[in-house]
Formats: C-alpha cells, structure tokens, sequence
C-alpha cells in the first residue's frame, strides 16, 4: 500500500512539473511571437534592433537551461563557406575562450549527426560515447545532454510552412543533481528549439541587413565622386566624405537635417530644389571655392530615386570633379592656336624669301645674298620638319604606341658637337658651353631622338633665358652609361609648376613666357624619348637664376638588354 502511494505521490510530482514546463514553453512561445512581429515589422513598430534580439536570445538561453535543469545551454550555428557548426554567443556554463574553440565539421559527431539527419539525440555518458568526440567532451566538461536540431521555417501569408532550412544545433548538457536527460527533455527542448530558431533566424536577417547597409555606406564614402541623397521632405539621407569637403560641410553628422541648413553654395541649392520640386534630371557644371581656397569645377548630375511603385522619393546628386579635363581642354586650345602661330611663322619666311628669289628676274641679287636665302629658307624648313615630327611623335604617345626607336652605337662627343654648333646659330646673346668628360662610353641608343632629346633642351636654354647668358651642355659618365645636364642662366621656374613641366601642353605662365612662344609639347616628348631609351630626367630651378634639366641614358635601352638576354 505504501509502495503504491509512493508510486502514486511520483507520477503526481512529474505531472506537474511536466505543467509546469508547458506554462513556461507557452510564454515563451506567446513572447516569441510578439518579438517576430516586431522584427518583420508592423505599421505601428520599428524593426527591433540586434541588442534586442540578442538580449532576448540570452533570456531564452537561460530559461531553457532553468526549465530543462541543465548547466549548460548552446547555440551551435552552420557556416556554409566552413562546412562547420560553430559555438555562437549567448551560451550558458562557457567562457568566451569556450566558445571559441567549439566549433565541429559538420558531418562530424554528436552535432554533425543531429544537424545533417534532423534527429534529436539524447547523450547519456559522454565519456563513453564516441559521437560526443571525447577530447571535446572533457576539454567541455561534458558529461551528458540533449541535443535538438534548430530548424527555420518561411510561412506564406497564410501562415502554412512552405520551407524549413535547417541552420545548426541547439544543446544542453550536464543534467542537474546527477541526473540524466529523458524522452520528456527532448519533446520539451524540440518544441524550445522552435522558437529559438525562429529568432535565431531573424536575427541573422537583421545582421545581414544591418551588415549590408554598413558594407553600402562604407562603399559611398569611400567613392572618388561626391554623392547627395535628400528625399521629398529635404532631409539628407546620405552625403559622402568626398560631397562633405566639396561643400566644406565640416561635421559628419548631417543625416536627417534640412539640407539648406548644411549646404551654403547657392547652385547647389538650386539644382537640388529643380530635382525635387519639378522631379527633374538636371545635369549642370558648377565652379566651386573649396575650403583651401582653391576653385574647382563639378559636373553635377541628379537622378530621381524612386520606390516600388516607381514614385520618386528624393534625389540623389552626383558631384564629379573635371577640373582637370577642362584644363586639359583649354591648354588643348592654346595648344592648337600655339601650333597654328608656330606653323604659320616658318611657312611665312619660306614663302617670303621664295617670292623675293622669284621676283628677282634681273638679278639685283647676289651669289652671296641668294645662298643666304637659301639657307635660311632651309633652316625653316627644318624647323618645319621638327614641329610636324613632334606633332607625330605625340600623336604615337597619346595612342599609347611605344615610339619606334632605330637603334645603333652612338659616339657622344660628335653628336653634342653638331646639336651645340646648330643651336649657336640662332643666337648672338648667348654662350654656348660644353663640358664633356673624356673617354665617354659608346652607348646603343636611336642617335636621331638622342640628337632631339638634346636640341629640344639647348633650345629651351636659349629660348627661356632672354637676356642673355651662359647656356653650358655637361655629359659625364654615370655606371655604366652617361648624365647629361644642360644648364642655363635664365628666368626659372617657380616651385608650383616643377612637378607639372613635363606633363602635355603644359607652359609656365607669365608675362615673361608669354613673349617666348612655344607649343608646350617639347618636355613632354623630351621625357617620353628618354624613358624609351630606359633613362630618367629631372629638373632643378631656382627663379631669377635659371634651370637644368638632367637627364641620363644607359648603355642599352631595356628592349635591347631583353633581346640579347633571349638570344
């Protein structure tokens, strides 16, 4: 009789823990539910925020360790790219460093079986079963549990299950006062598993979002071009580092402001107020003083942003700085004006002396006086000739065609000779100085470009020291191959402009270098001859004293070097 009481006291007990349990389950089911609904969002809820839902993650860990009397509760989740199910925060019973080291193949184990079957496993010794992964077991301190696939489920709006994914493990182990889990344990923790993996779910969605939305805000502010985001309200939405200092915006925190309460520029202004006003696509060039008190020039473009339903919801502006393009525009027209005048001013001493040779029918000229005009009508044409192969020559470079070279030995000292005895002709203020180290090298090189290379620096001496002075060509050995150096006593050139005088159609502008012409081709080409030759070329100036140009050359240009390496 007292056994059957005992018996009968026994099965009472579990009953109503069993009750018990199933009152907690249910609230946790009734909370679960209200939390997805604020994750997917309603008309009258905000998304909840990640803290939140890991907050509530970390509440539902701990209820169901308390329901189930276990010690330790944990999320294992896959990592598809891993192939691997991994120990995820919140946990309970596990350190940091834990967590971290339990991570599983997931065709492996206990959890690799649960996962890739979809089957709740009870452990009932770990030492002695070989799923539990023994070294794992005992690094954990595990002795026993249970463990329950976390299966997510997509419902339509009916609210029927159309897939079920599932996306790792849910465990509790070490059953309180010595005991071990039972059948009962495992119903209780499928059905907690349910609501864990629903949140878990809605979680990573959020993250992704969330990580999604910072991967896109990270990708525009790290953007060359400006970008401006206002919706119909005029609110900023977004605005960039680059838009920021474009309009000397000088604080990040914009979004949600009046964009006429951050932006001063008044053009601006107006092209935000046409786009958003008159849903118009404008496309319009703006000059703008930045906050270093240099002007440049944006090519603004907006475009109308728009929902679902193809209702615009704002503007976007897209700020692209061309100052460069239209400098490089408007030196291309100087370019060709410059051509045109230097074209014009040989072909008009040809023309000159040719009429006068041709008028002079009776001879009023001279043996003496015609070779003169001969020869300066042949001086012109060289000039003529150097101006259209310069022109060509370019033309090869900006195709991006490497310029041919003709290759052969070059004896220096002949070659300097010639380029210094022509260049003494064209002036009478000038001397002409050469310093040419004995025994220089013979080098492989295209002599004609070399003979270019150093006629366009003498000329250049001459042309940009105006009053006169010495003009000194120095070629030395350097290695294996030679420096040149061609040095003159004229006006300089300012500090600003030495890293730009070797750039296309770039001139020093003054009121000085406005009376020496030129076309602004001549260093650029200069430069590209010598990189061909596999040399390098610099400048050194001081203004008022002059400037000289160095530059060296190897023994052989790198395309000879490979082809003999070939060979």
């Amino acid at each position: 009789m007292a056994n059957n009481e005992t018996q009968f006291n026994n099965v009472e007990k579990l009953q109503n823990d069993l009750n018990e349990y199933k009152t907690r389950v249910s609230m946790l089911e009734r909370a679960n539910k209200e939390l997805e609904q604020r994750v997917k969002g309603s008309d009258a809820a905000e998304p909840a925020p990640i803290t939140e839902l890991e907050e509530t993650l970390r509440r539902l860990v701990t209820r169901i360790a308390a329901i189930l009397q276990a010690e330790k509760c944990v999320f294992m989740l896959y990592n598809k790219d891993d192939d691997v199910l991994s120990a995820a925060k919140p946990a309970l019973g596990f350190t940091d460093e834990e967590i971290k080291k339990f991570k599983i193949p997931a065709t492996q184990g206990l959890s690799g079986q649960v996962y890739k079957q979809n089957k709740s496993i009870i452990l009932y010794d770990a030492a002695s079963d070989e799923r539990a992964m023994k070294d794992i077991a005992a690094m954990l301190n595990i002795h026993n549990g249970a463990s329950v696939p976390l299966i997510a489920e997509k419902r339509d709006e009916e609210n029927r299950v159309i897939d079920r994914t599932t996306i790792g493990v849910l465990h509790v182990f070490n059953k309180r006062y010595g005991n071990i889990f039972i059948e009962e344990d495992l119903n209780l923790l499928e059905r907690l598993a349910k609501n864990a993996s629903a949140i878990i779910q809605n979680a990573k969605i959020f993250r992704e979002v969330v990580e999604e939305k910072e991967e896109l805000e990270q990708i525009i502010e790290s953007v060359y071009s400006g970008l401006l985001m206002v919706n119909n309200q005029g609110k900023i939405m977004q605005m960039n580092t680059t838009a920021r200092k474009m309009l000397s915006v000088d604080t990040t925190d914009v979004v949600g402001k009046q964009y006429y309460d951050i932006i001063e520029n008044s053009a601006i202004k107006d092209i935000i107020v046409r786009s958003i006003t008159d849903h118009e696509e404008v496309t319009e060039e703006v000059d703008m003083m930045l906050y270093n008190e240099e002007e440049r020039t944006y090519q603004t473009q907006t475009a109308l942003v728009k929902d679902n339903d193809g209702e615009a919801i704002g503007t976007v502006a897209i700020f692209n700085d061309i100052t460069e393009i239209r400098n490089i525009e408007r030196m291309k027209t100087a370019f060709v004006s410059t051509v045109s005048h230097e074209l014009r001013t040989p072909l008009t001493s040809i023309k000159g002396f040719i009429s006068t040779l041709l008028a002079d029918t009776e001879g009023y000229y001279d043996a003496d006086t015609q070779r003169e005009f001969y020869q300066i009508i042949d001086t012109e044409c060289d000039r003529l000739t150097r101006l259209i192969s310069d022109l060509l020559n370019v033309s090869r470079i900006e195709a991006g065609r490497a310029l041919d070279l003709n290759l052969r030995e070059v004896t220096l000292p002949p070659l300097i000779d010639k380029v210094m005895s022509v260049q003494k002709s064209y002036t009478n203020i000038h001397t002409l100085i050469t310093d040419v180290e004995d025994d220089l090298p013979i080098i492989t090189a295209d002599e004609d470009k070399v003979d270019q290379i150093l006629t366009n620096l003498v000329s250049n001496a001459i042309k940009y020291s105006p009053n006169g002075g010495n003009v000194t060509l120095t070629c030395k050995k350097k290695d294996d191959g030679v420096i040149f150096s061609v040095a003159d006593q004229g006006m300089g050139i300012s500090e600003e402009h030495l890293p730009k005088v070797f750039e296309r159609f770039h001139r020093v502008d003054n009121r000085d270098t406005r009376k020496v012409g030129g076309t602004g081709i001549g260093l650029y080409l200069v430069k590209h001859l010598v990189e061909a030759h596999g040399g390098t070329i610099w400048v050194e100036s001081v203004v008022g004293k002059g400037s000289s140009f160095i530059f060296t050359l190897p023994p052989k240009p790198p395309v000879e070097e490979e082809e003999e390496e070939t060979a």
